[in-house]
């Protein structure tokens, strides 16, 4: 888009008013004139006639505000900017305010999608000043705030940062859960403490890693220690023991091969191996050894290729780098503190040539003395620390070495190769180079190896030292570990202090590594203590003890391998740990939870959407946008929440669990503020419902100890435990035999429960007696000897009319066996007015929902299809036989349903499934989108929905093609091959033209009646037991067990017929024309 560019007037007046054109995502135009006007949201078909008013605002400081929020813009919101683009500026003033105005509705957008919590904007400095408010006014005695006083409070102490009046009531309902209208200062700091320490808790969470244990153990021959563990481009393990025996392993530690290099003398030591490492561009091992000697040797065969002897010192630490093509790098460090290079060009002649040298205990051998007269070799040796070098290693991204020793003045070091920086130094060197020349014939070792000056070396002191050492250039980091048992941060650049320290283990550190991709660090104590460290957090993510991870005997090597994630472990034994890592997430697929999502609600005081999950994990999610806003876990232990409902002021949450426990959170910071349950034996919680009666309030709680517990919610009770309310006597008396699965409640007394039998209990809550019993009818289609689901996990009221006690019209609407919906009337002599099966395939209807005026119901089965039919005038007066008003239907989801809920204000529905996703539509059935995708929508924009797009697992699921009406009521395919064919012009064709060979098939039996028997009898929906909706997905993701055979094992399998090979002439007489015969006519 051109920016800048002047608009042509089209007329005479336009040319009073022309502007320069600027790009409408960068800086709108702005208008000289104000006009004060007061601007509301627009209405949108979804919204419905919800406004909100804005103060009058000119339109240049409109222009500034704009301005300042299209510096960040979604990309639907970008093209809706763009479409709403004009060709030129109207001179017209009341279109230049519809203009503006509908940008101030994009502008709207961009706010809801950027508004944050007051609470994540409150500052140290700012928090300060609120608690000598709130002594303040504790001083002149007012102990507690209310609305308007907390109001004033926080603008004064929140200024200069702006904070609106609707930010500040939300925090102070958040704080107020209870609904007393007033807050203490200890409340509000227990708010905010709570909250940020499960922010930094859900934080964790997101970035947790473990290894999984315990560990793969290998035995291996009892031997020498192993010195070190280097891997390979495909990720092949190399150890080297100290008696000289290098072996290779695979990623799953298998031994691949093992050889001893040495010999063992007759009249000799044993030669022992120092270290070693791999000159992986020439298929190399480098071997150092206690007789001052590096040795190479063939790494496909272990055949000795030659040596460099006569060191001057033991090389105890050995590293290798490839500096340019034909260019390397071998480095050592000895027990004099000193770092030796050798820096080798050529390498591919130079290493032939060596071979060929006289052998020395069957090695070609050089002399390091004879090595250095060598063109192609350049000697270089540093003395760096005070004692012996505990690690080395040269890094090319940053040209330098780094080494390590347990001397503290120079505990490690990084420094150049080559030599010093500076002139002074440059020109001593060729001075005393010049004097003796003379007596000098070539290069010679010094005796007294030199220091590098100060510029070419940064020296970092440690306390006790540094034992090792690990770098990561990505996250420019060195950390090291020693005998003080404290991990240090440190910045490559800054060797005055750490910028980070990491205590938690109880034995020296003996290795560390760093992943970059994870940022992690991975580190070991002597005590085969292993941890994870989050770089950036700088906490400890994962411990785990010699016990856990089997790991025993003396740590002797260690080594991360990045291309498996895995850490290999030297000491008795050979360990292999596996960082367990999350699945990635398949391209397309967006999930709310981790776990399947077992119930969900909309909160309409706060506009929340709550959604717990088998995990016992509950989220907090924007409903405007469907940003995550907060979480917490083990809500209920280890046990999943099965229920979920909210109490009259909305500010707090109640959910029930497996552990049969009923739990009170204030669910804006997680805080547990009462749990309910009963003292002897608790069992499962299915459902639950807040109610309020003669201005006492209850929570009612039903499941599988088959009694209706009610607790009473008092803010005057202060105990954490509360136990249930006396149980109701008919409940005890004549109640429900079998589990209670759903519980409804429709003001002002009356309350509806439903069994595992298939029985509805209507209760009178104010004498707890009951009303009246409901029974489902058996369905008279079914074999007598085919089991079937008669369970009732679905109650809605249709309050509209339950309110009318003298109507015959259906009040109620529960699910039934085989995928029925029933409604049933509370106050006629016939209770079953009416039954339909929404599903076309007569899946189980799992959830249903109704419109607040009883127009509209919704109807989710198992397999994740929405059903819509209109039921205004539905069952009003006698009973129904056909099936009400179809709507519309669309699949939301790709397996069970368990909840719906429609969102009246906002023209919404809400689903949830245990294929862990939670999902917004219309009404009409658009996506909106699901809650935890990457791109926010906005609710009142549906330009920023999903739709007409759908999601990618519904789109790709078979289940979801469209049923074709030819489909529908085929005979099995085995039936259509039985068949004998009653074509009688077939037959007379077929037995006029005789085929050459033509045996008789034999006749295959139908099995299509024993694989029916055998699928009922594996089916969930009719297997019998205690078990819930929830757990048909877990049958269902179930292994196959292994077993006898079963029908599909036993069906009857014949050979094929061989045809002869050979073949007569096709008779083409019956088509009254051979044109092979022409077409040969026609060549001729």
């Amino acid at each position: 888009m051109a920016l800048r560019k002047a608009a042509r007037p089209r007329s005479a007046s336009g040319k009073l008013e022309t502007f320069p054109r600027g790009s409408i995502l960068n800086e709108p135009r702005e208008s000289t004139a104000k006009t004060e006007a007061s601007f509301q949201r627009a209405q949108t078909s979804l919204g419905g006639s919800r406004f909100q008013a804005v103060s009058p605002v000119s339109l240049r400081s409109f222009s500034e505000e704009a301005r300042e929020e299209s510096s960040w813009l979604p990309e639907w919101l970008e093209k809706e900017l763009l479409k709403g683009q004009q060709r030129s500026h109207s001179i017209g003033l009341l279109e230049n305010i519809l203009e503006h105005e509908g940008f101030r509705r994009h502008i709207d957008s961009v706010k809801s999608l950027r508004k944050g919590k007051i609470e994540q904007q409150v500052t140290l400095e700012q928090l300060q000043k609120l608690n000598t408010a709130f002594q303040e006014l504790e001083k002149n005695g007012c102990k507690s705030l209310d609305i308007e006083k907390f109001k004033q409070v926080m603008k004064k102490c929140m200024a200069p940062h702006k904070t609106s009046d609707g930010q500040i009531q939300k925090l102070f309902m958040k704080i107020d859960c209870a609904a007393t209208g007033r807050i203490q200062w200890d409340e509000f700091c227990t708010y905010m403490q709570l909250e940020y320490a499960e922010q930094g808790m859900s934080a964790a969470r997101l970035k947790e890693l473990t290894f999984s244990l315990p560990a793969v153990i290998e035995e291996r021959s009892h031997g020498e220690p192993v010195l070190r563990i280097c891997s390979l481009f495909d990720n092949t393990l190399v150890m080297t023991q100290e008696d000289g025996v290098i072996s290779f392993w695979s990623p799953q530690l298998k031994l691949k091969r093992s050889k001893m290099v040495f010999e063992k003398p007759v009249n000799k030591k044993s030669k022992w191996a120092t270290d070693f490492t791999v000159m992986t561009h020439y298929n190399k091992l480098i071997l150092g050894t206690g007789d001052r000697e590096i040795q190479l040797y063939e790494m496909s065969n272990f055949e000795p290729y030659c040596q460099i002897s006569g060191l001057e010192v033991i090389p105890l630490k050995l590293d290798y780098c490839c500096t340019d093509p034909d260019e390397c790098m071998i480095l050592y460090g000895d027990d004099q503190g000193c770092v030796n290079i050798l820096l080798l060009s050529s390498v591919g002649e130079l290493l032939r040539m060596w071979k060929k040298l006289p052998k020395a205990e069957n090695l070609p051998s050089i002399g390091i003395e004879n090595a250095v007269l060598s063109p192609n070799v350049t000697y270089i040796r540093w003395k760096v620390h005070g004692d012996w070098v505990t690690q080395l290693h040269y890094y090319d991204s940053i040209k330098a070495v780094i080494s390590t020793s347990n001397h503290e003045p120079t505990a490690l070091v990084i420094g150049c190769t080559v030599g010093a920086t500076n002139v002074e130094q440059q020109m001593k060197k060729i001075k005393d180079c010049g004097k003796d020349s003379k007596a000098r014939k070539g290069p010679v070792i010094p005796r007294i190896p030199p220091k590098r000056a100060e510029g070419d070396q940064t020296v970092f002191q440690v306390y006790k030292g540094v034992k090792t050492f690990a770098f990561c250039k990505k996250n420019n980091l060195i950390v090291t570990g020693g005998m003080d048992r404290i991990i240090r941060m440190w910045n490559p650049y800054m060797s005055g202090q750490p910028t980070g320290m990491l205590r938690s283990h109880t034995a020296p550190v003996c290795y560390l590594s760093i992943s970059a991709e994870d940022a992690k660090i991975f580190s070991i104590s002597t005590d085969n203590t292993i941890k994870i460290w989050d770089i950036v957090d700088q906490t400890c993510l994962f411990t785990a003890c010699s016990k856990t991870s089997g790991i025993k005997g003396e740590l002797t090597a260690c080594h991360y391998t990045p291309g498996t994630r895995s850490l290999c472990v030297a000491a008795d034994t050979l360990a292999l740990l596996h960082l367990r890592l999350r699945p990635p997430p398949e391209p397309h697929l967006v999930v709310s939870h981790k776990e399947p999502v077992l119930c969900c609600k909309y909160n309409k005081e706060f506009r929340h959407m709550v959604s717990c999950s088998e995990g016992s994990v509950v989220k907090v999610w924007d409903f405007e946008t469907g940003k995550h806003l907060f979480e917490f876990s083990g809500a209920h232990g280890g046990a999943a929440i099965t229920c979920l409902t909210f109490d009259v002021s909305g500010r707090r949450l109640i959910t029930g669990g497996r552990d049969g426990c009923l739990k009170i959170w204030n669910y804006n910071n997680g805080h547990c503020l009462n749990t309910l349950k009963r003292e002897d034996k608790c069992a499962e919680v299915c459902d639950c419902t807040y109610v309020e009666v003669n201005r006492s309030r209850y929570i009612i709680a039903v499941g599988w100890d088959r009694r209706i517990s009610m607790y009473f919610d008092s803010a005057d009770d202060l105990h954490h435990f509360q136990k249930p309310q006396p149980y109701w006597q008919d409940d005890i008396s004549c109640g429900h035999k079998e589990d209670i699965l759903c519980i409804a409640q429709c003001p002002p007394n009356l309350l509806a429960t439903s069994s595992y039998d298939g029985e509805i209990i209507i209760w009178n809550m104010i004498s707890g007696h009951i009303y009246r019993k409901l029974h489902t009818s058996f369905p008279t289609h079914c074999a007598g000897t085919e089991a079937v689901d008669t369970s009732i996990t679905q109650l809605v009221f249709l309050r509209t009319r339950a309110v009318k006690f003298e109507s015959t019209a259906a009040s109620l609407i529960s699910n039934g066996p085989q995928g029925s919906v029933n409604f049933w009337s509370l106050f006629s002599g016939i209770p079953l007015t009416a039954s339909f099966i929404p599903s076309r395939v007569k899946s189980h209807i799992s959830s249903i929902a109704v419109t607040a005026d009883d127009s509209f119901i919704y109807a989710a089965d198992d397999d994740g299809y929405v059903y819509v039919y209109s039921i205004k005038d539905y069952a009003l007066q006698d009973p129904e036989r056909e099936p009400p008003k179809y709507v519309n239907h669309w699949r939301a989801h790709v397996n069970i349903v368990v909840s719906v809920e429609v969102v009246d204000e906002e023209k919404v529905l809400l689903s949830s499934s245990i294929d862990c996703t939670v999902r917004l539509w219309s009404l009409d059935g658009e996506y909106i989108g699901t809650f935890g995708q990457a791109e926010p929508w906005e609710i009142f924009t549906p330009a920023s929905w999903k739709h007409p797009r759908v999601p990618y697992e519904i789109l790709i699921d078979p289940q979801s093609m469209p049923i074709h009406p030819m489909l529908e009521g085929e005979p099995p395919v085995l039936q259509l091959i039985n068949t004998e064919p009653s074509n009688v012009t077939l037959e007379n064709s077929l037995s006029k033209h005789e085929v050459s060979y033509n045996p008789k098939l034999p006749q295959v039996t139908n099995p299509d009646l024993d694989i029916k028997e055998e699928i009922n009898q594996r089916s969930y929906a009719q297997a019998l037991g205690k078990r819930l909706k929830q757990e048909h997905y877990k049958k269902i993701k179930r292994p196959l067990a292994p077993g006898g055979q079963n029908t599909y094992h036993i069906i009857n399998s014949y050979e094929v017929v061989i045809a002869p090979p050979i073949c007569e002439k096709p008779d083409l007489s019956v088509l009254g024309t051979d044109y092979f015969y022409e077409e040969s006519l026609g060549e001729d």
